[in-house]
């Protein structure tokens, strides 16, 4: 179905596995989307082009830094300049270090808050005049399971995982009556680079094959004992910004396979 046809998504931090996942579903349905990331712009234009003749959408790529200020209301303000309107957002760019809190930068600080959380309220200051114009909108705040509890040596994530649940409730009930939906998505261990690279680091140190560390590594975290499947995740989304989800707002949605039950 291309129940999104006509509609224009912004997915941040889509280059990226998960992220692209998610433009890719919404593109799907028919939505003309904005790829985001910093890569080179050689290789975002030509998944770019890949997008538009797979799904026969427009697609626009992006490689806007979005721990400057100035970069996000650019990015922005050519959204509108091409697309006339941004009506679907899935704040999904994320930068974390591992470290104890001793060892952070007030740069390494700053740059978190601003790409994982400041970027969220310029979109959302930036676009919803236009979706409350229209009478429609959704904006998705991909949180995590570390969203609802702590971790050792992650302060910038865990933080401002946390702080996205309460822009989402804040923004369901200001949105509440315009047709503008707000909500978070919460996903267990999904299979993106990073997490790839940790558990062939945690292979190689502990002389396991990856598979033995990749088992290891689940076994802590989704009960289900495999990782969360991207396209499940980008299938929710698509759920979420169809007509069907138009009364879910200000929910946070765990996608973790029981991670948040335990």
């Amino acid at each position: 179905m291309r129940e999104l046809q006509g509609k224009t998504a912004l997915v941040s931090g889509s280059t990226t596995v998960l992220g692209h996942g998610i433009l890719t579903e919404l593109a799907k349905c028919g939505a003309n989307v904005v790829l985001h990331g910093l890569t080179s712009k050689e290789d975002g234009q030509a998944m770019a082009r890949a997008v538009e003749q797979e799904h026969g959408v427009s697609c626009w790529f992006s490689d806007a830094d979005l721990s400057d200020e100035a970069a996000v209301l650019d990015l922005c303000d050519n959204l509108i300049n091409r697309f006339d309107t941004c009506d679907i957002v899935v704040n999904n760019a994320v930068i974390r270090h591992f470290k104890p809190v001793e060892d952070f930068t007030t740069s390494e600080w700053n740059r978190a808050l601003n790409v994982n959380l400041t970027s969220a309220f310029h979109f959302a200051r930036a676009f919803v005049p236009g979706m409350k114009a229209r009478g429609w909108g959704r904006i998705i705040n991909m949180s995590s399971i570390y969203g609802a509890r702590g971790a050792e040596n992650r302060i910038d994530y865990v933080t401002t995982k946390t702080a996205l649940l309460g822009m989402t409730r804040a923004l369901a009930i200001e949105l509440a009556r315009t047709g503008v939906t707000c909500n978070a998505v919460s996903p267990g261990t999904v299979p993106t680079e990073n997490i790839m690279t940790r558990i062939a680091g945690i292979a190689a140190k502990m002389g396991q094959s990856e598979e033995e560390a990749e088992a290891d590594y689940l076994a802590g975290r989704n009960p289900t004992r495999r990782f969360v499947g991207i396209g499940n995740v980008a299938a929710l989304i698509g759920f979420l910004c169809s007509d069907a989800g138009q009364d879910i707002t200000g929910a946070t949605l765990p996608i973790d396979g029981g991670w948040s039950a335990l």
